[in-house]
């Protein structure tokens, strides 16, 4: 058996404010939620709802003025989009996960701030058989779920708050499944759904996962953001009630923020978590995050200190961040890769010679210098370079719009033909401005005789069509990696487990696929990157879709901001991070 251990810190928070400049557009966003909170909790809660509706109005009233205060710790940070829920489970984006799992949960095992590398979470340690296919957690005592207006726990987080988590998304009968639109595609994109057997619980603080075939990578998958532990008690007061799509909505978990309120394309309401385990990590007494889809109004916001923190800047920004003596750039290294991709289910990308085609037609390196300011390399593969078993033998196709036209009169469509182009609405890690991408493309391509539409929809939308109803033609999306394993890039994106899911071009390859199953299934790192390289040559050939771009990350923020670190896997993360 294979043990591994780690220790935590203990420290005491600190109580912070709210800006007056935000307060004053919070007040009837929070009032709206408020009352919101106030009929849920008639259902869900024995909590008087009067006082818990007012106690969360009242802390909204009566804040100091101005976040600039001496001493003040409220930390709002200039979001992107509004997340589609807050059940980390459903979702998929890096959106959701900042909202949800990043503050509210915490899973089993997790990921140490700014590094790939495994700590202990909500289970002490683990023991792995020697045949990869059973698990053991042995779980943390004395944790606490928070405490909210709707919610009242009345014990620890134990194993039965692991066994409802995995279940709901198990079990196809499960109630909390029924209640939501999506089948929690995470867990199928991993093919968790199929693999993985029972899980038991052993007593209150061990439970045992057992899996129909070995996956090496079991621990690792365990630590992203969709394994977020969820409470039964609460579910079981809320499925009492009939209510069990409130979860997606009135979050409680045991992390390091307190879920206070929402308010569509407005703002997120936190409070740092009193009871949380890791008392350390909670030096923020406020957490506010403020939806700003608008990259320059958000640099604005950061310039007048609105907001610390700042998503996502256009590269054309970071000079004017670089400027300001007040402010700082967190860089690094984008673990990620941003593409287009090709509906292989649709006529005529279901054709190789079509889709190869279209990939010679586009002329990375003019991408790279208009979207990105250079800040990216060209892509070539479906990983970026820095992931283990990245194969360096692959080189790209020509930019040769020549013969890519030649390839389309080849493949029977020597006039070219219509397909419908997606465009992200907002910008992501891997891609800073995804409508010009979509432009550039759409002239690179009617070069030869294609006339691409450029299409879009708002982010949860976008995303919801492209994974479930995938009536895309081609569409522009990426991928921030979420555990440092290649599986992650080739089985959750190309796999045949994940084509009603992240798979975006629908692509399911039987030699492809099989190499990646097998993959999983080996302890030996040698042979693993063997297989993994063999199926980059199958993407390479069959070209589902176009790598574009591997970026560099900046995150802006205000000098005053300490603790905040770049994270390879793209997400925000405020667990840590204080206020001067």
């Amino acid at each position: 058996m294979v043990s591994r251990r780690g220790n935590t810190k203990r420290a005491s928070g600190h109580a912070l404010t709210l800006p007056h400049r935000l307060l004053r557009t919070a007040v009837p966003a929070l009032r709206s939620v408020v009352f919101a909170t106030a009929r849920a909790t008639a259902h869900a809660s024995r909590a008087s709802v009067t006082l818990a509706s007012c106690g969360v109005l009242v802390t909204a009233l009566t804040v100091p003025a101005s976040a600039n205060a001496a001493g003040s710790k409220t930390l709002v940070f200039c979001t992107e989009g509004s997340p589609a829920g807050f059940d980390p489970g459903q979702h998929t984006t890096s959106t959701d996960f900042d909202a949800s799992s990043n503050t509210i949960y915490n899973e089993l095992v997790e990921f140490r701030r700014g590094t790939l590398d495994l700590e202990p979470g909500l289970a002490t340690s683990w023991d792995v058989s020697a045949d990869q296919r059973s698990y053991t957690f042995h779980l943390r005592r004395g944790v606490k779920f928070q405490t909210t207006a709707w919610f009242k726990p009345t014990r620890d987080f134990n194993a039965e708050d692991v066994l409802f988590t995995f279940n709901r998304m198990l079990d196809a009968d499960d109630p909390f499944r029924k209640a939501y639109p999506s089948s929690f595609p995470y867990f199928s994109d991993l093919g968790f759904d199929r693999n993985l057997a029972h899980i038991e619980r052993v007593d209150d603080y061990t439970v045992r996962f057992d899996l129909k075939q070995p996956d090496v990578i079991f621990v690792r998958n365990l630590a992203m953001n969709f394994a977020s532990i969820l409470s039964a008690e609460y579910a079981a007061r809320l499925s009492a009630a009939h209510r069990e799509a409130d979860i997606n909505q009135l979050p409680v978990g045991t992390g390091p923020f307190v879920f206070r309120s929402y308010q569509k394309d407005a703002l997120i309401r936190y409070d740092g978590n009193p009871d949380y385990w890791r008392p350390a990590d909670v030096q923020l007494a406020h957490l506010i995050f403020a939806i700003t889809p608008d990259p320059a109004v958000r640099i604005q916001k950061l310039a007048n200190n609105e907001c610390q923190v700042s998503a996502f800047p256009r590269p054309a920004d970071l000079d004017v961040v670089k400027r300001n003596p007040d402010l700082t750039l967190v860089t690094g290294v984008g673990f990620n890769v941003g593409f287009v991709a090709y509906n292989t289910k649709h006529t005529p990308l279901d054709k190789t010679d079509v889709r190869r085609a279209l990939d010679m037609a586009i002329d990375k390196p003019a991408i790279i210098k208009a979207v990105f300011a250079g800040n990216a390399t060209v892509a070539s593969n479906p990983m970026p370079p820095a992931q283990w078993s990245y194969n360096k033998q692959l080189k790209d196709a020509p930019f040769d719009p020549v013969k890519a036209k030649a390839l389309l009169a080849q493949a029977g469509y020597p006039n070219g033909f219509e397909i419908s182009l997606w465009a992200m609405p907002v910008q992501r890690p891997y891609n800073p401005n995804a409508q010009l991408m979509a432009q550039l493309i759409q002239q690179d391509w009617a070069t030869i005789g294609v006339r691409a539409k450029i299409v879009s929809y708002e982010w949860g939308e976008y995303n919801r069509r492209a994974k479930q109803g995938g009536e895309h033609d081609a569409i522009l999306y990426g991928w921030s990696g979420d555990n440092g394993d290649p599986d992650n890039w080739l089985g959750t994106l190309l796999g045949c487990d994940a084509v009603h899911g992240s798979n975006v071009a629908k692509w399911c390859d039987p030699a492809f696929n099989a190499l990646i199953v097998k993959a999983r299934s080996s302890s030996d790192t040698a042979e693993r990157t063997r297989l993994y390289e063999q199926a980059q040559v199958i993407f390479k050939q069959q070209v589902p879709y176009t790598p574009i771009a591997h970026s560099i990350v900046s995150l802006p923020a205000s000098r005053r901001v300490k603790g905040l670190v770049f994270s390879p896997l793209g997400s925000h993360r405020f667990d840590g991070v204080s206020l001067e």
